[in-house]
């Protein structure tokens, strides 16, 4: 969902087996925090994680890391959700993904903080507020508003004034993490053609569209055929 945005970040050290990094996050304005709309922001900064070396091993499966997510946060999908949304794509797909880790809000990642980030051959997908309730300093521009209701965010103002509210469902949460930021960033493993920003970026958007919105949708119009089919034919 994070629109993109040219950023000027301290470059973290390099690393013996540096791959390129893709971030969703939402953008940190001074003082307060707000979130970028539209796909994932990618540049050479990195929240501070853990570096999982790439084996090189393929199809040897990936393995899932949970952490803490950390006080006034929550994890919206598990180990379980995470392993059956990889699971209804192919195979072949899965074969350079070595971890899913469920990380940690810290207060250094607070700073700048992300749904998900793609590093080497990991995905990291991050927790957000418990109450499900994100806050922003300025009201969402029309593509904002779109693409949150995507995904059944609702936006609205604070009746206090002052900044905008996104407000997910736990059902809504959940479909935006499993169907957006995870395929998104496998987009970005799977991404070996394109080196610059704009076109890895567009590679991941249009991956998560196909391979995760879509079909997702298409699934869901299936199972809501069948479900009618079968009521249709009992009451016969």
């Amino acid at each position: 969902m994070p629109r993109r945005l040219e950023h000027i970040l301290k470059t973290p050290a390099s690393h013996p087996a540096a791959e390129r990094a893709a971030v969703s996050r939402r953008q940190v304005l001074p003082g307060k925090r707000a979130r970028l709309s539209g796909s994932v922001l990618r540049g050479p900064y990195l929240p501070p994680e853990r570096w999982y070396e790439p084996s090189h091993e393929p199809s040897r499966g990936f393995q899932v890391v949970v952490q803490d997510a950390g006080k006034g946060y929550r994890h919206v999908v598990t180990e379980e959700d995470v392993r059956g949304r990889l699971a209804q794509l192919p195979s072949w797909m899965l074969d350079s993904l070595e971890v899913v880790q469920l990380s940690q809000m810290t207060r250094k990642k607070r700073r700048s903080p992300c749904y998900g980030m793609q590093w080497g051959t990991t995905i990291y997908l991050y927790p957000i507020e418990d109450n499900l309730v994100e806050k922003f300093t300025q009201p969402p521009k029309p593509a904002q508003k779109i693409e949150s209701a995507m995904f059944g965010g609702q936006w609205e103002p604070d009746k206090k004034g002052g900044h905008w509210n996104l407000t997910w469902t736990e059902e809504a949460i959940r479909d935006f993490y499993l169907n957006n930021v995870l395929i998104h960033e496998l987009g970005h493993i799977l991404d070996n053609r394109n080196t610059s920003y704009v076109d890895r970026e567009r590679y991941a958007e249009w991956f998560a569209l196909e391979h995760g919105y879509k079909a997702s949708r298409r699934a869901k119009l299936a199972a809501a055929a069948v479900k009618k089919y079968v009521r249709k034919r009992h009451h016969n």
